[in-house]
C-alpha cells in the first residue's frame, strides 16, 4: 500500500469524527484485537515511520482505548503514547471498507493505506481495490456508520 493525500471534500470534513469524540473507554469490541493485542500486535507507528507494517515486541507495549498495543521500539511506543489519535488506525483497526457497509471485519496488517495522515486497514484485496477506487465515498460512509457500529460486537452486525 502507499501513503495518499487527497483533498478532502467538505462532505468528509462534515462527516468525519475524531477519535477523541469517542472517548477513552473502549475495549475489544471497538478495537480490533488478535492474539490479545490491538491490530494483532502490529506497530501502528511503523506505518508512518517505515512505510510498512512491522510486528511489535512484547517489551514495548502501551494501553490505549482499553486494549494493549505493541511497538517495535521504545521510540515508537513513546510517539504513540504522546499522540495515540495520530497513529491509531481508523475504526479501531477494523476494515475501513467493512465499516463503510456497517460491518466489522478482521483486518490484515499488510492491507493498508494512509489517507490525509490517517491509517486505514482492510480485510482483503477486494476491500483494498474499493478503498483505492472510491476513497472519499468509503471514508465518508465509514465515518457515518462508525458512530452506530463502534460499540456493537462484530458478530452482532
Amino acid at each position: 500500500m502507499k501513503i495518499k493525500s487527497i483533498a478532502v471534500a467538505a462532505a468528509i470534513a462534515g462527516a468525519a469524527l475524531s477519535a477523541s469524540t469517542f472517548g477513552a473507554f473502549a475495549d475489544e469490541i471497538s478495537t480490533y484485537t488478535s492474539g490479545g493485542y490491538a491490530i494483532g500486535g502490529t506497530d501502528p507507528v511503523a506505518y508512518f515511520t517505515e512505510n510498512k507494517p512491522v510486528q511489535g515486541k512484547a517489551e514495548f507495549t502501551a494501553q490505549y482505548d482499553g486494549v494493549t498495543w505493541k511497538f517495535s521500539s521504545a521510540e515508537n511506543r513513546d510517539k504513540f503514547v504522546a499522540d495515540p489519535v495520530k497513529f491509531a488506525p481508523q475504526y479501531g483497526g477494523w476494515c475501513a471498507v467493512g465499516a463503510s457497509f456497517g460491518s466489522k471485519l478482521e483486518t490484515k496488517p499488510e492491507l493498508w493505506d494512509i489517507v490525509d495522515g490517517k491509517l486505514y486497514l482492510n480485510a482483503h484485496d477486494g476491500a483494498v481495490k474499493r478503498m483505492q477506487s472510491r476513497t472519499i465515498e468509503t471514508i465518508t460512509n465509514a465515518d457515518a456508520n462508525w458512530v452506530d457500529i463502534r460499540d456493537v460486537p462484530a458478530d452482532k452486525l
